[in-house]
């Protein structure tokens, strides 16, 4: 037997013998997870995946109601998407950025085509992080300002400019970051931090704006960056009116209006981008996770006719060894025809009226829901111990203890084979856009069983 051979051997045996102790062993040895501390953690071993669904090595199934990182739109493994980045395998798997490539020429024009008014051009990246990265910088550059106005309750990234971008407390252990971030209020009209008097600057929007570019001087501006739909932040939905009139404030005073729709686009929210609810075209768009499913690390920023222009004539100070790949463009390609082919978007909104349907009944057995919240198959249910005084059932950044109620209440959900995760008090309902009727029944009546954990707390 030749070295080879015997290393070939010597590979296939090693990928047999893994079982799921192994796996638990070998992870808590050498790998680093994301936000953790690493020597409290206890993942489970997962063996393979289909549809909605994923499985252990004992062969227990569990219901992915959470798209792992709200990427998997098309739910795990999709033959048509999987063939498609085996066969770009086999034609060409990397070529570097400055040649012109077939998928990601096609992809981009593809988007170009799908996404809302003008927006053309778009540059690809390795993921959400990046591409907003790479808008505010370019931002900066178009409008030769420095300032970016971001919201507390948003989640960017969690590259040095992404996180200095996010308002949630991941931020904080990265700080001092990158200089020239201003904050402003979200609006969460649930828990409105102006009071919501009537009309309520923070909630329009427009106002509460104007009033920070008081303060910071608008032409020191040059991006505000938000979340049309805020995602991990407690799944946040403007009122109606809210970001044109953020458009508004931005047109006035010359300033990019970016949107954020890692999260939120391809269909997340019932539309192919959430800001197509409410009519407003943003100057740049920034996503990734339903871009593609997340089957290989890939984001995009996609800009105006205007920037186009002005990138035709101005250097573009940006760049990646992976921008483009063709392996990544290749599933995004895929992937949007998936959608359009299998009628995705149609299906998030379907499913989503039966979720939204049955939350609604389950709120009128469990007084421990106080509101919820969501479009498509985008939504959070926000938990409390009163609905009077809407005392929340886990405290803003609530750890250990603190935060006990819910992750008791996750942990008897994976029991019973549903996987759920939560920000605090707020539950997080993002399965596959590719669910069916009884996938979605079956979450609701194990919801119905769990939340009677969250009851036990309640007080009104």
């Amino acid at each position: 037997m030749t070295t080879a051979e015997r290393g070939s051997a010597e590979t296939t045996a090693g990928a047999d013998a893994w079982t799921g102790e192994r796996l638990k062993a070998a992870d808590k040895e050498y790998v680093i997870h994301s936000w953790s501390v690493q020597g409290a953690l206890d993942p489970l071993p997962v063996a393979g995946g289909s549809g909605s669904w994923f499985w252990d090595y004992e062969g227990r199934r569990y219901l992915d109601f959470q798209s792992q990182l709200v990427n998997l739109n098309l739910g795990h493994q999709h033959p048509k998407l999987v063939e498609a980045i085996r066969r770009q395998a086999a034609e060409l798997c990397y070529i570097g950025p400055g040649f012109a490539e077939r998928s990601r020429a096609e992809l981009a024009e593809m988007l170009a085509g799908l996404t809302p008014g003008d927006l053309k051009m778009s540059f690809f990246t390795t993921g959400g992080a990046a591409a907003n990265e790479n808008a505010v910088r370019l931002a900066r550059h178009v409008t030769g300002r420095q300032k970016i106005v971001a919201r507390y309750r948003s989640y960017h990234g969690a590259t040095a400019g992404a996180i200095s971008l996010t308002g949630d407390p991941r931020r904080w252990a990265a700080e001092p970051g990158m200089t020239g971030v201003v904050r402003m209020l979200d609006p969460y009209t649930y828990r409105c931090p102006a009071g919501h008097p009537d009309p309520c600057p923070v909630c329009t929007g427009g106002p509460h704006l104007e009033e920070i570019l008081q303060y910071e001087n608008p032409a020191t501006v040059a991006a505000v960056i938000v979340e049309p739909v805020t995602g991990t932040n407690g799944l946040l939905y403007p009122p109606d009116g809210y970001l044109r009139s953020l458009r508004e404030v931005c047109d006035k005073y010359g300033i990019l209006l970016i949107f954020d729709e890692v999260m939120a686009g391809f269909g997340r929210t019932g539309e192919w981008f959430a800001c197509d609810h409410w009519g407003v075209v943003p100057d740049i768009l920034t996503t990734a996770k339903g871009l593609n499913s997340g089957y290989v690390p890939l984001g995009a920023m996609t800009v105006s006719e205007r920037i186009s222009g002005w990138l035709r004539d101005n250097m573009f100070w940006g760049g990646l060894t992976y921008a483009g790949h063709p392996l990544a463009c290749a599933s995004g390609v895929a992937s949007l025809r998936i959608m359009q082919e299998e009628r995705v978007v149609d299906n998030a909104r379907l499913m989503g009226e039966r979720l939204g349907a049955g939350l609604a009944a389950l709120a009128e057995r469990h007084p421990s829901i106080g509101d919820i919240r969501g479009r498509g198959l985008f939504y959070g249910v926000e938990l409390v111990t009163d609905r009077a005084t809407r005392e929340p059932l886990v405290p803003f950044n609530g750890k250990g203890q603190a935060a006990l109620p819910v992750t008791r209440l996750l942990k008897a959900a994976m029991k019973r084979g549903l996987y759920l995760t939560a920000n605090f008090n707020v539950l997080r309902l993002t399965p596959p856009l590719i669910i069916q009727e009884q996938e979605i029944d079956l979450a609701l009546e194990v919801l119905d069983d769990v939340l009677t954990l969250a009851d036990e707390h309640y007080t009104g």
